[in-house]
């Protein structure tokens, strides 16, 4: 048995596990078990659960994988269509930015069903949240899935850093021996790969044919009764008012460490005066100030990306500015009596500024955006957000001076 690999987390594909456990013979899918032996109470409860069948040393059993379809190859998982509660946590953690750098499986052959050389093969990332959402629309399908190494990062985004790519697809396909597994030669690969993978070089490379599939996961059943034909609303990106709010979540959990060494600085700030500093000062000014920034995250997080199709003007930039002008006149109207002329200033120039940076965060959430026109206005806006933030500290800590 060759050594365990390090470091792993699953044992989920045909090249890796036929590799570590270097299987001599034809895996019994339905091995015979012996008659149920009575558990013995020990240690005051009685034993945990037998050991899964398909475990093996070196290797963790991923909760979704129900268990292995022999094939010319050695075996292939195959997988649950239903999610479970670690599936759904995982889910739910990941939308508020836990762990999703690491969340993903391993890549390689996987099946739903009981597929056979005939069965479609589907072309997916190795992203789980990905994987999750495709798995769960193929309850009643038999097929094989096919997962890229995306280095756990979405169809689309790794489309577009290279990484959901020709060279990757042809190398999965050698690599798990796709072409011994089924007699067809073709590949269907979401359409919101096309940016990263040349079909034609695909089919150079490999022998498999990529047939486009729809844009959505839950079209893929209509797709493939429909004879692989996918009508018009599957080949059309949308972004729709749910799908803007579940971008918020990562948004806001990207702002929690930051935001501990800006409020840190507001307090600071608010606390020079003619006194050099006082805490006196710093608690109501930083109060505030805090209020400014926080409804600054408001307006670019939250009321940015929901209200956008509605916000006047194109740059992603100047949305977040209207929405931060409007919520630093909320801030202002709080707090008009205990203000004077440059706070009102400083308060809105901040909210302002800050509304207007995280607005520009969606730019690549969306499909109305290209790398070149978010670079062009990251160039404008950034300067103008950075002055904004300078003026906003300057009237800040002047007018301090003039009470």
């Amino acid at each position: 048995m060759d050594k365990p690999v390090q470091g792993r987390q699953d044992c989920c594909t045909n090249e890796n596990l036929s590799k570590a456990c270097s299987l001599q013979q034809e895996i019994v899918i339905q091995p015979s078990m012996p008659a149920p032996v009575r558990d013995e109470i020990c240690c005051g409860s009685p034993p945990g659960p037998e050991s899964n069948f398909f475990e093996r040393p070196g290797y963790v059993l991923q909760q979704f994988v129900k268990d292995f379809v022999d094939t010319p190859v050695g075996p292939a998982p195959r997988i649950k269509t239903e999610l479970d509660r670690k599936d759904l946590l995982g889910k739910l953690a990941v939308r508020w930015g836990i762990r999703r750098d690491n969340y993903k499986v391993a890549p390689g052959l996987y099946c739903v069903g009981t597929p056979d050389q005939n069965a479609p093969v589907l072309v997916t990332a190795n992203y789980k949240l990905t994987f999750d959402v495709l798995r769960r629309e193929l309850g009643s399908i038999n097929a094989w899935i096919l997962v890229l190494d995306t280095r756990g990062i979405n169809v689309w985004c790794a489309a577009g850093k290279n990484l959901f790519s020709t060279t990757e697809v042809i190398k999965r396909v050698q690599l798990t021996g796709l072409e011994k597994v089924v007699r067809h030669r073709q590949l269907i690969l979401p359409q919101l790969a096309a940016t990263g993978v040349s079909a034609h070089q695909v089919k150079k490379g490999s022998g498999f044919k990529v047939t486009w599939g729809p844009i959505r996961a839950n079209s893929i059943n209509y797709f493939l009764r429909n004879n692989l034909n996918a009508d018009d609303s599957m080949r059309r990106v949308t972004f729709a008012f749910r799908e803007r709010l579940g971008l918020v979540p990562v948004e806001l959990s990207h702002l929690v460490k930051p935001s501990l060494w800006v409020l840190l600085a507001i307090f600071l700030v608010s606390g020079i005066g003619s006194n050099i500093f006082s805490l006196a000062i710093a608690w109501p000014r930083g109060l505030m100030a805090t209020t400014a920034y926080a409804a600054g995250i408001l307006a670019g997080a939250l009321a940015a990306p929901a209200f956008l199709p509605w916000i006047p003007g194109r740059s992603f930039a100047l949305k977040g500015a209207i929405t931060g002008i409007i919520c630093g006149i909320g801030v202002i109207l709080i707090f008009h009596a205990a203000l004077q002329f440059w706070e009102m200033v400083a308060l809105a120039s901040c909210t302002t500024a800050i509304s207007s940076y995280l607005a520009m965060n969606f730019t690549g959430s969306t499909p109305f955006t290209s790398p070149s026109g978010v670079e062009k206005e990251m160039r404008k806006a950034i300067p103008m957000q950075t002055l904004a933030v300078l003026m906003a500290a300057v009237a800040w800590i002047g007018s301090a001076f003039a009470k």
